[in-house]
């Protein structure tokens, strides 16, 4: 059976035809050796393309297992017809098996991508610039090099995930800022409390206690003339004279003046670290409700940032059950206890949710299934809906309300057809108002998610 190769390349493509494919066999060092491989393997066709941005998109389709219509025809036009009905009597060499399953589909010529073919393959892109005519090998590597760079672009400017990226780098960042802060406060207090160690008893904020060491300095110089000063940065007047007068009677020694400047500075440092992290947790909490709204409605900016982050992106979150997402960040706990067939753990990262903390302890099981179920309800909503809103985040967060009155007082919750009803009635009410927001597509997928899928999943035994 004759065999011929596709070559996508930088400037166009290519087809040839392998020749007498015995004299080289299966030895993969053949392909390296000039002479030999141009024996076996001839250029039948070459069809360059018209542009770069012709390159581009015929890139862009390859990588997708798309095949395009300008591949459709380039080969249709080169290779012998395939007759209905009968078997060819050739068969094409691919590198991407998506593509050549595509062109079988297609125009029904038999595709095959083995080792073998592959190996061809990087002969002929290992000679291709011998094969072509006129062309010099700087000028492919100049496509090959714009291509690069034009397709890099293209995936990161279209990058599905890349707006959660900030969200993902955002709480990551946050995690380490809250244990360095931490840190650095204790060694803070350690370090001022061999001078004034009577202030730490008094003053349990690590911030406040920051303000202080660097604003009191030496404490013998504290005074009456300091209570006001104090008072602003404490908010009690009476914890500020609480403070000169311990300062007054304070056993602690005496620092020199070069000690209490490395003390004052790296206060300071605390407190830029402080004042940074605020504002990092605001960015955050805009962050989540622009990507997220409904996420964050429901379990709070932190939480859902900390599950977007667990799970790489938005998408993947959206992709995953409720029972993946209830037990997301217990992996090494989960393959424990199915090691040593012990009990399984009920939640992971959703634990941090206020929910979970407010039921009993018979209970806590039950509402983190409950609560991971509404969680991979409004991010699929989040994820594949056009509008921006937190509607259907609030309800089912007042649903979870009702959930947990109805473990701990037994009254009986609404249903979730009333509580969607009332979330899409709302929607449309915001949609009238806005013209611009498109509601149906999001409102069918949530009728479709709630009022039809919820019989192939377990977590919904439970409403």
């Amino acid at each position: 059976m004759a065999l011929h190769l596709l070559f996508e390349s930088a400037s166009g493509y290519s087809l040839f035809h392998a020749y007498g494919l015995d004299e080289i066999g299966q030895n993969t060092e053949a392909v390296l050796d000039l002479t030999r491989f141009s024996k076996v393997i001839k250029l039948t066709s070459f069809h360059p393309f018209s542009s770069a941005l012709d390159a581009l998109n015929q890139c862009n389709a390859i990588s997708e297992g798309i095949m395009t219509e300008e591949l459709r025809n380039f080969l249709e036009m080169n290779l012998p017809k395939v007759k209905d009905g009968k078997k060819a009597k050739f068969s094409l060499g691919v590198a991407e098996p998506k593509v050549g399953s595509q062109v079988f589909e297609v125009t029904k010529i038999p595709c095959q991508s083995n080792e073998f073919v592959l190996e061809l393959l990087r002969g002929v892109r290992l000679h291709f610039d011998r094969f072509i005519k006129d062309l010099k090998p700087s000028d492919l590597e100049k496509a090959q090099l714009g291509l690069g760079h034009s397709y890099s672009r293209a995936k990161v400017k279209f990058n599905v995930n890349r707006v959660d990226n900030m969200v993902i780098q955002a709480i990551f960042l946050l995690d380490t800022l809250d244990k360095d802060i931490n840190s650095f406060s204790m060694r803070v207090r350690e370090w001022y409390s061999w001078h004034f160690p009577e202030l730490a008893k008094i003053v349990n904020d690590n911030y406040l206690y920051a303000k202080i060491a660097k604003f009191a300095e030496n404490k013998s110089d504290l005074s009456e003339n300091h209570i006001p000063e104090l008072s602003e940065l404490v908010g009690d007047e009476e914890k500020a004279k609480e403070i000169v007068e311990a300062a007054k009677a304070s056993m602690g020694q005496d620092l020199s003046p070069i000690d209490l400047i490395n003390v004052q500075q790296f206060a300071q440092r605390v407190i830029n670290l402080s004042e940074y992290r605020k504002k990092l947790y605001e960015y955050l909490v805009t962050k989540m409700n622009d990507i997220a709204p409904n996420l964050a409605s429901l379990i709070g900016e932190v939480v859902g940032a900390r599950l977007i982050s667990h799970a790489g992106s938005l998408s993947n979150l959206a992709k995953c059950p409720s029972s993946t997402l209830q037990i997301l960040g217990t992996e090494k706990a989960l393959f424990r206890a199915l090691k040593t067939q012990g009990n399984t753990p009920k939640y992971g990262l959703i634990f941090h949710s206020s929910f979970i903390g407010r039921a009993s302890a018979r209970n806590k099981g039950r509402i983190a299934r409950y609560l991971a179920n509404r969680c991979s309800i409004v991010s699929r909503i989040d994820c594949f809906s056009e509008g921006n809103t937190s509607v259907f985040g609030q309800k089912l967060r007042e649903q979870v309300e009702e959930r947990l009155d109805f473990y701990d007082k037994g009254v009986a919750p609404r249903k979730n057809v009333d509580v969607m009803k009332d979330a899409i009635e709302s929607v449309l009410n915001v949609a009238e108002k806005d013209a611009g927001f498109r509601t149906i597509p999001f409102l069918v997928y949530t009728l479709d998610v709630v009022c039809f899928r919820r019989r192939k999943s377990r977590s919904w035994r439970h409403n």
